[in-house]
């Protein structure tokens, strides 16, 4: 901490195991000292993270030397299930890190749902042979809005305000919720095309709405943000 006052830092975050509460006003008293007071310190307790597999609770111990590396995990689920699981918890909640629903293809696995709707769009336009990433020229005179596009614009009119208060409140897990939420709108939307043909990205003679192209892109690049923000890829094909 002196070393980092000494280089100028006005703000510093620990984070620390939950076990090390007490620590908290003593390193921060200390740094107040070493910085006359100049340097703020903010604590993040972390609680613990259990791990099942086989729906068994996968028990460690320091003493017996019976326990799992990160880099053990990573090879056995993958950096991105690792990445996202991990941050999906407010840090102050213990974690239960299951390997069997991390790598299932369900709305229960959270890293799945959230890269299957960015995979999912990028199907549509790649099948009415679009480029994503050029400009959708609308007239607005020529469509209307329903109550399901408005409730997935509206969600994603809240991706700012997500990043705002995670970055201000130091709590990344507000962005995996909420992309999360994003993802279950749009599935929900993608659904309702198999009962009601109006409600379709594609019509069956080939034709589609702009408006709704635009809103579904709109969604790709928040998730496509939200994601590169965690460090955890979209691919667009699943």
């Amino acid at each position: 901490h002196a070393h980092k006052v000494n280089r100028k830092f006005d703000y510093l975050v620990n984070i620390l195991g939950a076990d090390h509460a007490g620590y908290i006003k003593r390193i921060q008293a200390a740094v107040k000292a070493l910085s006359s007071n100049k340097t703020n310190l903010t604590c993040k307790l972390s609680q613990l993270v259990k791990l099942y597999k086989d729906n068994k609770p996968f028990k460690m111990s320091k003493r017996e030397g019976n326990y799992i590396t990160v880099d053990d995990l990573i090879k056995e689920v993958g950096k991105d299930s690792v990445r996202f699981m991990m941050l999906s918890r407010s840090n102050d909640v213990e974690l239960d890190f299951d390997f069997k629903k991390v790598t299932e293809k369900s709305k229960d696995n959270p890293i799945y749902y959230v890269q299957y709707a960015y995979a999912r769009i990028n199907s549509v336009f790649k099948n009415l042979n679009l480029n994503i990433n050029e400009n959708i020229v609308l007239d607005l005179n020529e469509y209307k809005i329903n109550e399901h596009e408005i409730n997935i614009l509206k969600k994603i009119a809240e991706f700012p305000k997500c990043i705002e208060v995670s970055t201000n409140k130091l709590e990344p897990h507000r962005i995996p919720f909420y992309l999360y939420d994003l993802a279950t709108l749009f599935h929900s939307y993608w659904s309702l095309g198999q009962e009601n043909k109006s409600y379709r990205f594609i019509s069956d003679n080939g034709k589609h709405n702009q408006l709704r192209l635009q809103l579904i892109k709109a969604a790709s690049v928040v998730i496509e943000n939200g994601m590169t923000i965690l460090g955890v890829s979209t691919p667009k094909s699943m």
